[in-house]
């Protein structure tokens, strides 16, 4: 066998990553029980003109960027189009154009959508953009873009 250790690191690798994986489901933190999560604007069934302002709302709770662990704090994720049914909330979010992150701890974000319908989900999640359990969701809105 000319390299032993390259067949170690084909077993051992991805056990550290199911490890890891493991541990992130075990230690999801709770949000306090009357912590609040909402979109201050736009309003649900709003008509705006790209680009518009989405302000974010939170009570019970404070806001830290990613990677700070502290008691009672998260950071916002902005789901568009995209139910929170077809997100694994006890992984870290992923990001994409339909998942946005604001990790350095930012309560708002000027978007700029086509025309037509779309919908906004605000989800808070961890140091580590991993939701609270349970997760901790806005209501979801529909607006129009003009």
């Amino acid at each position: 066998m000319k390299n032993p250790g390259r067949w170690a690191a084909w077993i051992f690798v991805p056990a550290l990553l199911l490890s890891v994986a493991a541990s992130a489901q075990e230690d999801r933190k709770k949000a306090p029980e009357d912590a609040r999560l909402y979109i201050i604007s736009p309003a649900n069934d709003a008509t705006v003109k790209s680009p518009f302002t989405v302000r974010f709302g939170l009570s019970g709770m404070g806001i830290a960027p990613s990677g700070v662990a502290r008691e009672k704090t998260g950071h916002h994720h902005l789901l568009i189009d995209t139910d929170a049914r077809e997100i694994d909330m006890s992984r870290p979010l992923p990001s994409s154009d339909k998942i946005r992150h604001f990790g350095d701890g930012q309560s708002e974000v000027k978007l700029e959508l086509p025309p037509g319908k779309h919908t906004l989900l605000l989800v808070l999640a961890d140091e580590n953009h991993v939701p609270f359990d349970p997760p901790l969701l806005s209501e979801k809105i529909t607006i129009t873009v003009r």
